[in-house]
């Protein structure tokens, strides 16, 4: 039990002083709004664009933390002065959000990408949850609202595919909605979006999680079924798997579902033996499910929020079921990443490994990478590795006392 208590409080002072640091310093933009999350190994800035994937999601890690490491008021300050700048500057006329600004504020790339309403929902939301401040559930649920609407269509007028392209479901899409819903629930108190939660979760368990190959796949076709005469049918990506277990998991313990919880622990492990480098460890950024060649060049690195999101979905199923292998697996993520990711000089973690395990590129934010994945997952494990080495009888299903029932 002290040692998985020690494990716990590596993980959180990892957070609290090596990470948490870094973007205090370096990340708010006292001159014009908004957060630098372009930053180098050292934390300077290298450009000043305003990416709204990375900067909602940089309200949303103070206000979480806010609210659920400390209540300290900077941290608040901080969530609060970025909702703000971007509600200011970053909404287009039909309300949703642009995916970037330029350092001042003005639109520089058209509101293509839905992910943006989802991260201005959950920033919002978790401001909401830390202040009561009204305007803060609106744009919650405003943002929220327009994520569903356009689902279906995501790219809207932006989308360039034309009628010969393949009408796919993306497990993007789904995965995130069973998140968002959750953080809608837990922040607002709300029930209103339970039943497109629950229709989120029910389509990736039981249509991208595929019992036939084993995996979990990245598109699939509106009926349910998968192609794999194409490199996109059979398009893998290991860490939005992992991510979209864990979130199912969280979910199902909440609702005391413990066949949803075994069927989300399974599928974890597919991931895990289908993604892991047998030759140099670390979990390949993409795959084909066949292994033929894959379009993306960046297919075989080792990406640090694929192992962030690994590291939970391990804990996750280790304390729901209590299988010895889903520890065993968290030590063997746990020992690769943090022997290669951390940088100890200047705080903060690189992002980027090529597949021999070494630093491919310096940056510490950029387009993709901001104070989102890694504070949550520090965060998230330190709390589950304390849930875990205070169990009376660790080794066991945590949530052994929950109501079984089945979907």
């Amino acid at each position: 039990m002290n040692n998985i208590l020690n494990i716990a409080k590596r993980y959180r002072d990892e957070l609290a002083e090596s990470v948490i640091p870094f973007w205090e310093k370096y990340c708010i933009d006292n001159e014009n709004g908004g957060y630098f999350t372009s930053l180098d190994y050292d934390g300077s800035a290298y450009d000043g664009e305003k990416f709204m994937w990375m900067q909602w999601r940089v309200v949303y890690m103070f206000s979480l933390l806010h609210d659920k490491l400390e209540p300290n008021p900077d941290w608040l300050k901080f969530a609060q002065d970025g909702f703000e700048f971007l509600t200011k500057y970053g909404k287009s006329a039909d309300g949703s959000y642009y995916f970037a600004l330029n350092r001042q504020g003005e639109a520089s790339i058209a509101p293509y990408n839905i992910f943006s309403d989802c991260f201005a929902a959950m920033g919002a939301a978790a401001l909401y949850k830390s202040t009561g401040d009204e305007k803060y559930r609106f744009e919650a649920e405003s943002a929220m609202n327009s994520y569903i609407g356009r689902m279906d269509s995501p790219k809207g007028k932006w989308e360039k595919k034309l009628s010969g392209t393949p009408s796919r479901r993306n497990l993007g899409h789904y995965m995130i909605l069973a998140n968002l819903g959750q953080v809608m629930h837990d922040c607002l108190g709300t029930e209103q979006y339970n039943e497109d939660t629950a229709r989120a979760i029910d389509i990736v368990i039981n249509q991208f999680c595929n019992r036939e190959h084993l995996i979990i796949f990245e598109n699939i076709n509106r009926d349910g079924s998968v192609d794999l005469a194409s490199g996109d049918g059979r398009h893998i990506i290991p860490g939005h798997g992992l991510e979209s277990m864990w979130f199912i998991m969280q979910s199902a313990e909440r609702t005391g579902n413990k066949a949803l919880i075994d069927q989300a622990a399974e599928a974890t492990l597919w991931l895990l033996e289908f993604g892991w480098d047998k030759q140099y460890g670390g979990i390949y950024y993409f795959m084909d499910l066949l292994g033929k060649p894959h379009v993306e060049l960046q297919a075989d690195m080792k990406l640090w929020w694929v192992h962030n999101e690994a590291l939970i979905a391990t804990l996750y199923a280790y304390k729901l079921t209590g299988r010895q292998e889903f520890w065993e697996w968290f030590i063997k993520i746990d020992e690769w990443t943090w022997s290669r990711y951390p940088d100890h000089e200047h705080g903060e973690w690189f992002g980027y490994l090529n597949r021999h395990g070494e630093v491919s590129h310096t940056l510490k934010g950029g387009k993709w990478k901001t104070f989102f994945h890694l504070p949550r997952c520090l965060l998230l494990c330190s709390q589950l590795l304390e849930d875990i080495g205070e169990s009376p009888r660790r080794g066991e299903p945590i949530c052994s006392s929950i109501k079984k029932r089945g979907k």
